[in-house]
């Protein structure tokens, strides 16, 4: 059963993902330092997701701190990805 904290979470994750892979081509053919800042948040993101996929099952009682950096990394990757966007 899944909370609206673990769906939030989820969507997040899911929408970051779908960023990333939209800016993967447009990172590749983009400046050096726009592929190293791209590595960079996909890196990120990937520990992000890893570090969620445990917790997505775990009792619903989980941690307001857990819950708020879930939400900061999210909210740093996305901003992230529109500089790289803005940069292109």
């Amino acid at each position: 059963m899944s909370t609206p904290k673990s769906q939030a979470v989820a969507q997040l994750i899911q929408g970051l993902k779908q960023d990333r892979d939209e800016l993967k081509l447009k990172v590749h053919l983009g400046k050096m330092e726009l592929q190293q800042e791209w590595q960079i948040l996909a890196d990120q993101l990937d520990e992000l997701s890893h570090r969620y996929d445990p917790l997505k099952d775990a009792v619903e009682e989980t941690a307001e701190e857990v819950w708020d950096s879930f939400k900061m990394v999210g909210g740093e990757i996305r901003e992230g990805f529109k500089r790289i966007r803005k940069a292109l």
